[in-house]
């Protein structure tokens, strides 16, 4: 349940509200935007009387909400959340680039990626220390030192770093990584987004390899109901029975996420397609569906890379992928 506050509904008034609606068993989200407040309710609702708060002199209206999800629900929260990672901001208007490699192989490696993609625009710097694979003989990264040498590619060239975090135990060993990314075979490990939750750091939250898009919501409440607001979503392809791509790249996910949620959604091209060829036109599609950003793997060699090959761009490429993503940035 939703109650909209009157403009002319002081302080006072709205504290008493939300200490009413406290006492009656609910947690109350509040929304303050520049021109309306909004409490969100939390439990059973049941046993409130609709009427008797339409009747109420600061209630402008009263609304049941149906979908679980509460926290990351737009009718919760009209504005658009905005999510600072170490300065670069992402939502509202605001756009942002993470890319990078798939793994971290070694410093030259991450250093000379890191250079590149800052200097082709790139705001974030994303980079697996930890892998999950299929297989379990292929390459899964260099673990703590991979963290490492992420930290040193962010003092040289100061793009915030964001990494993907597969237990709650790593927590220790993130402290200093800006943006925890979780995995599409994580999103619904529960321990581990409710870890999350604890903490403030920004989260990026990919979509799991079947997941629906309520699913996925879900998992986005798990971690703002322990109190972490700074989740954002990631689409990066479903599992469908086409098999010319890696996956299916959902755009059409964006642009309902756009309208069902106030976090801020980015596309990830690269594990949605597995193709470099693909890559330019499923950004540009993302940009254009409403997406707040995008995650691009980028490699300073991907013919030797130790995981994703197929699907990691040159900085050369890159650049010229950056370029078509500010013309369809422009048209919007």
């Amino acid at each position: 349940m939703i109650a909209v506050l009157k403009e002319t509904a002081t302080e006072q008034q709205i504290s008493n509200l939300v200490n009413w609606f406290e006492s009656q068993g609910l947690k109350v989200n509040r929304s303050k935007g520049d021109f309306v407040t909004i409490l969100g309710l939390i439990g059973d609702t049941t046993k409130i009387d609709i009427d008797l708060l339409r009747g109420l002199d600061i209630i402008d209206n009263v609304m049941r909400i149906s979908e679980p999800f509460k926290k990351a629900n737009r009718k919760f929260h009209p504005e658009d959340t905005v999510v600072d990672i170490s300065g670069v901001k992402i939502g509202g208007g605001n756009f942002a680039v993470m890319a990078g490699p798939c793994s971290v192989e070694n410093e030259e490696q991450i250093i000379e990626t890191a250079k590149a993609v800052k200097a082709a625009g790139a705001t974030l710097l994303r980079g697996g220390a930890y892998k999950p694979r299929t297989s379990p003989y292929d390459f899964q990264g260099l673990h703590e030192e991979g963290i490492k040498l992420l930290i040193k590619a962010r003092e040289i060239t100061g793009l915030p770093i964001v990494s993907e975090i597969m237990s709650p135990d790593q927590l220790s060993v993130f402290e200093d990584v800006d943006c925890l990314q979780v995995g599409a075979r994580n999103m619904q490990n529960f321990d581990l987004l409710k870890a999350i939750g604890k903490t403030k750091k920004p989260v990026l939250l990919k979509r799991g390899l079947s997941a629906t898009i309520k699913e996925w919501l879900m998992s986005a409440e798990y971690i703002m109901s322990e109190g972490n607001p700074n989740v954002i979503l990631c689409e990066r392809g479903i599992r469908t029975y086409e098999t010319y791509t890696r996956n299916t790249f959902d755009v059409s996910a964006i642009s309902a996420l756009k309208e069902l949620t106030h976090l801020p959604v980015v596309g990830d091209p690269s594990h949605a397609t597995g193709k470099v060829s693909l890559i330019k036109p499923m950004a540009m599609a993302a940009v254009v569906s409403g997406a707040d950003g995008l995650e691009i793997e980028v490699h300073n060699c991907p013919k030797k890379a130790l995981s994703d090959a197929a699907q990691q761009l040159t900085p050369e490429q890159f650049v010229g992928v950056m370029k078509d993503i500010e013309k369809a940035r422009s048209i919007l």
